[in-house]
């Protein structure tokens, strides 16, 4: 069962009598434990759909449904803060806070149960991607672009949601890094059940997830 939905979603610009359309009539489905990439060449509106999807912009038409509910009706507010989780290519952390306390931070604005002991749950989440103790108690700033999305990927799990987005997260990484932050999204679908969409450029990335769709002049087609 599909966990979020997009249904007849357009996007538009007016221009003068007519309408630049970045996406039509666009209808996708994604569940739990798969691991989705969303394919397409810089233009083709990749970032749009992503935006619409996290509540950041809205859809000129058509719906968007978490849990078969129009997240209108949820609050595009509640459903940031307790539905999904963003990865930014940028990483988009806090500079002069450290890797526990941005985890932290994400933790405590959830409505989402969450453990008591959030300190160690946070220590934790950084260890299971790849930041020890000593690194979690740094700055992020003094962390590699590597560390730093691992950061934002613990931030990203910490609140307890069902869908993880992410938005070109290898962008600025290397081969080798790449590889190691795909893994972990594998995981997060297969091993925790999380809905995993990552946006991306990358031939090599889409091969390795469960499901691919494709973008192109504004129109959404699943891979077979």
């Amino acid at each position: 069962m599909a966990i979020l939905e997009t249904k007849k979603m357009d996007y538009y610009y007016q221009d003068g009598d007519k309408r630049r359309f970045i996406l039509k009539d666009t209808n996708a489905a994604f569940e739990k434990g798969t691991f989705y990439t969303i394919l397409g060449q810089s233009g083709s509106g990749k970032t749009t759909f992503l935006s619409l999807i996290s509540a950041l912009d809205t859809p000129k038409s058509g719906q968007i449904l978490f849990k078969n509910k129009d997240i209108k009706t949820i609050g595009y507010d509640k459903y940031r803060r307790d539905a999904i989780s963003i990865i930014f290519q940028s990483y988009n952390l806090v500079p002069y806070l450290t890797a526990v306390e941005n985890v932290l931070v994400a933790m405590s604005i959830t409505d989402n149960k969450l453990p008591e002991n959030q300190k160690e749950v946070a220590y934790n989440l950084l260890d299971y991607i790849g930041i020890t103790k000593g690194k979690a108690d740094r700055l992020v700033n003094q962390l590699s672009g590597g560390e730093q999305q691992r950061v934002a990927i613990a931030r990203a799990l910490s609140t307890n949601v069902d869908i993880i987005l992410a938005d070109e997260p290898t962008g600025n990484l290397d081969e080798e890094m790449e590889q190691e932050i795909v893994n972990i999204f594998k995981r997060l679908a297969k091993q925790h059940n999380k809905c995993v969409i990552v946006v991306t450029h990358s031939n090599e990335i889409a091969s390795q997830s469960d499901k691919t769709y494709y973008l192109k002049k504004g129109v959404l087609k699943q891979y077979e």
